[in-house]
């Protein structure tokens, strides 16, 4: 029988077996602590800011999560209260008129549009019958509509008579406000036999430089209710501009540049679009002509070159003249837009003139070069009738001495 001592050899002397299991976890719940040690002390922070950092990032999370989920929730609730607005009530339709009632399409009105206020027009009229003046006064304007980001706007009025529309009046610009005061006067010549089949239209514009005037509202008085016994001067509220206006002739661009030292006008048509379809197939094949007035008579002209099937040409073509500083003062510039055809006369899409004896965007961009010498000034323009410009600048006609080069 074995004694206690060699018993404990025996023991002592068979190996021990341990499980890879017993010592995965010995290792990791030694190790983990560890290392996340070590990688705290490589940072050269101290402990608090690390802490502070990891709860600012883990906070920003938790933010943005936040307002997903608000902008989700935001979203369904707008959903929501559009559908009952897509509802029209005709409970809420009063008045007599029937306007809204005949237009060709539906989606082209904006209901909502046409509720907002527009803001007011103070205009007075006037009408001599010896004569045949109309004056058509454009005192002020007042609560018009914000169309800047800064919450104001560039204002101008647009005056004409319809049907014959044979004169087109622009007031001055007011810079940022709401609230003009133009007091300026307009004439157009109006037989009395003519008062009744005339309509008086007055459009608030806002004014911009390098894109297309957004209007803002407008007044359309049928002059045969006028009581023509007294000079009339009233407020009136602007109403939604008219969808059925005349045909768009389309806008050019071009720069102007002049140097007086050395009696240089430099003019750059750059380019046009939204213009009128001549062909039959939609398109036109539009040219530029320049033209330079004095004294009433067609003194130089030059063209740009003809693009094919198009309504959106780009030209970027620079032409230069000669003209002195007496000259510029008096003299007129007429831009023409000319669709080209091969086997009959070129027809005219629009015209403009520019000058000191222009008025609204015409004059203020000859304004602007002239008190800018040596800079080149861009702007854009919407297109005019031929008609509109040719009767007023009402031009003399130069004669021609056959087989000579005189003109008289």
């Amino acid at each position: 029988m074995p004694t206690n001592s060699s018993w404990k050899s025996t023991n002592a002397s068979t190996p021990t077996t341990i499980t890879p299991t017993t010592a995965f976890n010995q290792t990791t719940t030694t190790a983990a602590p560890g290392f996340i040690d070590q990688l705290l002390n490589k940072i050269p922070l101290p402990r608090w800011a690390i802490y502070a950092i990891l709860a600012l990032i883990l906070l920003v999370f938790l933010i943005c999560i936040l307002c997903i989920c608000v902008k989700c929730c935001c979203k369904r609730k707008k959903n929501k209260k559009k559908k009952p607005d897509q509802q029209i009530n005709l409970k809420d339709v009063n008045g007599t008129t029937t306007t809204a009632l005949v237009q060709p399409a539906v989606d082209d009105v904006d209901y909502r549009s046409a509720d907002k206020p527009r803001g007011r027009l103070l205009y007075s009229l006037e009408h001599n019958a010896q004569t045949s003046e109309l004056t058509v006064g454009i005192k002020e304007a007042a609560a018009l509509k914000a169309m800047d980001l800064g919450g104001t706007s560039d204002p101008y009025v647009k005056v004409y008579c319809l049907p014959k529309k044979s004169k087109t009046y622009e007031t001055k610009v007011f810079r940022k406000t709401l609230n003009p005061a133009f007091n300026e006067n307009f004439k157009f010549q109006i037989p009395q036999a003519e008062l009744g089949e005339s309509t008086l239209v007055m459009q608030v514009f806002d004014f911009n430089r390098f894109s297309k005037h957004d209007i803002m509202g407008e007044l359309r008085l049928q002059l045969n209710t006028v009581d023509w016994n007294h000079v009339i001067e009233e407020w009136k509220d602007l109403t939604e501009p008219s969808k059925f206006e005349q045909e768009n002739l389309g806008e050019i661009c071009f720069s102007l540049r002049y140097v007086p030292t050395a009696s240089k006008l430099t003019v750059v048509i750059l380019e046009a679009k939204n213009l009128k379809g001549m062909d039959l197939d939609g398109s036109s094949d539009p040219y530029v002509k320049v033209q330079l007035i004095l004294d009433k008579r067609k003194w130089k002209k030059k063209t740009t070159s003809v693009k094919k099937k198009t309504l959106n040409p780009y030209f970027n073509e620079s032409f230069t003249f000669d003209v002195t500083f007496e000259q510029i003062q008096k003299l007129q510039l007429v831009i023409s837009v000319w669709d080209h055809d091969n086997l009959s006369r070129n027809d005219a899409m629009g015209k403009i003139f520019l000058g000191c004896d222009a008025s609204g965007n015409q004059l203020r961009h000859w304004a602007d070069m002239l008190s800018n010498p040596r800079r080149p000034v861009a702007q854009w323009h919407t297109l005019l009738s031929a008609e509109q410009v040719d009767s007023t600048l009402a031009l003399k006609h130069n004669f021609r001495i056959p087989f000579t080069n005189k003109t008289f």
